[in-house]
């Protein structure tokens, strides 16, 4: 997967566990004694993205030690993988509802050094790092699809772009995507230096999503009837952050991390 030879999917969220993955329901249980012992998977997952084209997944799993990652290869008997359809975001990616009707695998199969959800939330946290970034990116494409429109769309026999409420639009999207870039900035820094904390993520993640949807609709608003079809792609980023405000932790989720963080109380249940 590393060269780029495989395609890999990341199989964690469950239909009954999302936000909350370790109310988990798929479990795998020995297959045998000794260490030549494999394991017997049985369960279901949601969302996992590429499932259905993917050569191998990574599938966390309840175990009788706790939460344990194992390799499958897409190819195993027991293992079924049906795209989801009819979605109104994330259109080009493939996200598939997945399950294990007594997978068979061998002792090669467990991730050795992957024990509870440590594991996962690792890679969670790369995942939201990257997201600081990308929602700004398409912060950025939808502010600069709205100030060319506005330069170049005449109305009452001048251009948008010369109206005091466009300015003050174009104005206010272009703060909020250089603070939200200088924040993902400072993150990656901390993460350089290997000081970046959970909850600087969240913080990142939590903000600069929200932004970005605030931004890409209001870039939509510019463009007027012309905003909601193809040929520009504000309304399209918003769509699609709709699923980046979800995926990776939701806006509550990273509400309330910094909120412990902020008074040393977990209000999670």
């Amino acid at each position: 997967m590393a060269a780029g030879e495989l395609i890999g999917s990341f199989a964690l969220t469950e239909p009954t566990a999302g936000s909350d993955p370790a109310a988990m329901k798929s479990f795998a249980r020995r297959d045998g004694t000794g260490d030549g012992a494999g394991w017997i998977l049985d369960g279901a997952k949601r969302w996992i993205g590429l499932a259905s084209v993917a050569d191998v997944l990574v599938v966390w799993a309840m175990t009788d030690d706790g939460v344990r990652g194992f390799v499958v290869p897409a190819g195993t008997p027991g293992v079924t993988a049906t795209p989801i359809g009819q979605k109104l975001s994330m259109r080009a990616s493939i996200q598939c509802d997945v399950t294990f009707d007594g997978v068979r695998l061998g002792p090669e199969a467990l991730l050795p050094a992957a024990r509870g959800l440590r594991g996962p939330f690792s890679c969670l946290n790369e995942a939201r790092y990257g997201i600081a970034w990308g929602a700004m990116g398409a912060a950025r494409d939808s502010y600069e699809a709205a100030l060319k429109y506005s330069q170049e769309r005449l109305q009452f026999g001048r251009p948008l772009a010369g109206y005091q409420l466009t300015q003050e639009k174009l104005v206010n999207m272009l703060v909020e995507i250089q603070k939200g870039t200088l924040l993902a900035l400072q993150l990656g820094r901390l993460k350089d230096a290997g000081k970046l904390r959970p909850e600087q993520i969240s913080l990142g993640k939590l903000n600069n999503v929200r932004e970005a949807i605030a931004i890409a609709r209001e870039a939509r608003t510019i463009l007027g009837g012309n905003g909601i079809t193809l040929d520009y792609s504000p309304l399209r980023h918003a769509a699609n952050l709709e699923s980046v405000r979800t995926y990776e932790g939701t806006d509550e989720v990273h509400t309330l991390i910094l909120g412990q963080h902020l008074t040393g109380l977990a209000a999670f249940r």
